[in-house]
């Protein structure tokens, strides 16, 4: 089981080192209170992109998508294809 510490520079709640002694375990309310400065702490890190970011990610989001459906789309053809040829068409 590895302890939390509160790092002091940027007041963040890290693991303690290995050979740190046991601590007690903390409740189930200073478990809890720790999870949602530790989400809040995270939230704090997220950086929103631009606009125009935004857009250029989307575009190849959606760019990558239709070529995959592409590739997916000309590979059933030719498995069709493929088992016409070998198996012949039902009469």
């Amino acid at each position: 089981m590895v302890s939390m510490v509160q790092d002091e520079p940027k007041g963040e709640i890290v693991p303690s080192g290995a050979g740190a002694p046991r601590e007690k375990k903390p409740n189930i309310f200073a478990r809890i209170a720790l999870f949602i400065r530790q989400v809040l702490a995270e939230l704090r890190k997220v950086v929103t992109p631009t606009r125009q970011e935004l857009i250029k990610y989307t575009g190849v989001v959606l760019g990558f998508v239709i070529i995959m459906m592409a590739l997916v789309y000309g590979l059933d053809l030719l498995f069709v294809w493929v088992t016409t040829v070998v198996f012949g068409v039902p009469a």
